[in-house]
């Protein structure tokens, strides 16, 4: 899932030119309320909610499809874990696997993880595809008060993420020409991803090290209040998409309670 970059959607569409950190409130107040209940009504219009508003974020759907694919991978370990590992298999049989036995109940819980990683992870796909991430660490320091060393930093990090798949293809091309190769052996290929995982830390971190000095040395910690070359304006289209956000994950949660799926969490 790639997070990082510069955006990917249509820059003049109506919900992509609003402020960075309206539309990242937006996605925290639209996601979080889905995190209260296990059933799989929810999730499910919430997602039919994030699919409707793609084309007012100026989002096609195969960008959103090429971003989001990783979690096709954690939607199949869902339901190998539910079917090998639910402590409830209530509802009549649907399939027996051995000593596992996969029913309605077991199916309805991992629908709804499964649609729930889905709805809350999208928003935020949304968002980091429609912000370029200098505007997005503005916003934050002049929106929403947050500490200049804290944004800066977390726009530096943001942009070394694409580096760290380069580097990893550098170093599985160095350990391949020096004839390090695991061949047919899966073993050997774990041990290899071990070793090329760690190498890239290491990497990553001095360079994360570099990067804090010479950021100390141009005096991004001197504590002087700091101008911008970009002014980041939040007016009421803003605040109309927060309310928006909150009121359409209220009427989700509500359908649900009233039609009868609400399972909460707790309780």
């Amino acid at each position: 899932m790639t997070l990082a970059g510069e955006p990917v959607a249509d820059t003049a569409a109506p919900l992509a030119r609003r402020n960075p950190v309206a539309k990242l409130g937006a996605a925290l107040l639209f996601s979080l309320p889905l995190m209260a209940t296990l059933d799989p009504l929810t999730p499910a219009l919430a997602l039919a909610v994030e699919l409707a508003l793609l084309p007012f974020f100026g989002v096609h759907v195969r960008v959103l499809a090429r971003r989001a694919w990783p979690l096709t991978l954690a939607a199949a370990g869902i339901l190998v874990t539910m079917v090998l590992f639910a402590a409830e298999r209530t509802g009549p049989l649907l399939v027996a696997l051995g000593p596992f036995a996969v029913t309605t109940g077991v199916v309805t819980v991992a629908l709804g993880l499964i649609l729930r990683v889905f709805a809350v992870a999208l928003p935020g796909i949304i968002v980091f595809a429609t912000t370029d991430p200098t505007d997005l660490a503005d916003a934050l320091v002049q929106n929403a008060k947050a500490p200049a060393r804290f944004a800066i930093g977390a726009l530096a990090a943001f942009r070394l993420i694409p580096l760290l798949a380069q580097e990893w293809q550098m170093l599985s091309l160095a350990r391949r020409a020096r004839g390090i190769d695991g061949g047919r052996n899966p073993l050997a290929h774990l041990r290899i991803f071990g070793s090329t995982a760690f190498a890239l830390l290491v990497g990553a971190l001095r360079r994360g090290v570099r990067l804090a000095t010479a950021m100390d040395a141009r005096g991004f910690d001197s504590g002087t209040p700091r101008t911008h070359a970009r002014r980041q304006h939040f007016g009421r289209a803003d605040t109309a998409l927060l309310a928006g956000a909150a009121l359409l994950s209220a009427a989700a949660l509500t359908t649900s309670i009233l039609t009868g799926f609400f399972t909460p969490i707790l309780g």
